[in-house]
């Protein structure tokens, strides 16, 4: 037997890539608890379920041979992660109402609530590469930037934010009553990890002020909204539209903090032009490249078509020397196309075709579905075939 035919004999097939992810074997099962399963983003349901899978497989004798003491001696004394000093973003996401919720519903439908808000929040957090660090009922403490660090963590907390805002406000509880989350990102230098405390309280514990500052946040938000601190603010650029909620005093932290309302994705034709908003680093020792694109962009407009792939590790300017090349044929007559795939979009094969097309034709986040079948019918010059 193996982990991913034991998960789809119980019908959670779905979970296979976390417990690859995480590098679940069999003979991990039995050493498996309910507060492992809650930190890998697993909701109650499915959770209690596989905690009776494990307890009837150890029952039965089916289930591998334990570690021995040796072996769990050594894994008790060995932290999965040690402290380390990271830049991370933090993401604290809070159910609006949930005291006034629970005094209206039973028990029970209260914890379906709960279960479906913090399967929402995983499911999101973790397709943006999250870390869920903690279920706090009715809020969720997540890092991005650790254990896994990306150049874009900013970016991918306020995606995750504002996915989980739309996300939640669709969930639906028996009494109809609709949801809403209040979300706070903030960016700092923390210290992160395995602190040397005993126990699993201490083992991914954050030592700084980020988790307090992202808490204030989240408290300053509206229903529904996402707010980012100052440190968040200027990782982002022009990729996010964003309102200033001007400075704030808050307990706990001495200087008065800035907050930005995030209002949803900008229109920018290409996240390099989006982060660079403020103007573009100097182009350095890229003469001879530069040189053979200006050689190439002279064939392709004498008629000789041609390609040129760039390619390179991210970060050695290969999008900077593109906006090189666009800079100097800026005065000549000619077209630019531009399409620009998006690993937040993974599933959406088509995504640089769709959002060219919302571009020309004016589409916003915001617009609801008539107002999307109205400018798109406008850019394409259709008459209307609706009643």
């Amino acid at each position: 037997m193996n982990v991913a035919s034991w998960l789809q004999d119980l019908g959670l097939g779905q979970y296979e890539s976390v417990f690859t992810e995480n590098a679940i074997e069999i003979d991990v099962l039995p050493d498996l608890s309910e507060g492992d399963l809650e930190k890998l983003g697993i909701p109650l349901g499915h959770r209690k379920r596989l905690v009776r899978a494990i307890r009837a497989m150890a029952a039965s004798g089916s289930s591998p041979a334990p570690v021995t003491s040796e072996r769990a001696l050594s894994s008790e004394h060995s932290p999965t992660f040690a402290a380390e000093r990271r830049h991370l973003t933090v993401m604290i996401c809070d159910l609006v109402g949930s005291t006034a919720l629970s005094a209206r519903l039973d028990p029970e439908d209260m914890g379906a609530v709960i279960d479906a808000f913090q399967a929402t929040c995983a499911r999101i957090t973790l397709a943006y590469d999250g870390f869920l660090a903690d279920f706090r009922g009715d809020g969720i403490l997540a890092y991005f930037g650790y254990p896994r660090a990306h150049e874009d963590d900013a970016e991918r907390t306020t995606r995750a934010g504002l996915d989980i805002a739309a996300a939640v406000a669709g969930l639906k509880t028996r009494s109809e009553e609709p949801l809403s989350v209040r979300i706070g990102i903030a960016t700092g230098l923390v210290v992160v990890g395995d602190i040397g405390g005993e126990g699993k309280l201490r083992e991914h514990t954050v030592i700084g002020d980020t988790p307090s500052l992202a808490a204030r946040l989240q408290a300053l938000a509206e229903p529904g909204a996402v707010v980012v601190a100052s440190t968040t603010r200027r990782l982002l650029g022009d990729v996010f539209r964003l309102r200033d909620l001007g400075v704030h005093k808050v307990k706990g932290i001495p200087e008065p903090i800035g907050a930005w309302t995030v209002l949803g994705l900008s229109t920018s034709v290409s996240r390099f032009d989006a982060v660079h908003a403020a103007g573009l680093p100097d182009l350095i020792n890229r003469e001879n490249e530069l040189d053979f694109l200006l050689k190439r962009q002279r064939l392709a407009w004498k008629g000789e078509g041609q390609i040129v792939l760039i390619s390179g590790e991210p970060g050695i300017g290969k999008s900077r020397l593109l906006a090189a090349l666009q800079e100097r044929v800026a005065d000549q007559p000619h077209v630019t196309v531009h399409y620009q795939c998006s690993a937040h979009h993974t599933n959406s094969a088509l995504y640089p075709f769709i959002s060219r097309i919302e571009r020309a034709a004016g589409i916003k986040a915001e617009d609801m579905s008539d107002q999307r079948l109205d400018k798109l019918e406008a850019f394409l010059a259709l008459p209307s075939h609706r009643t």
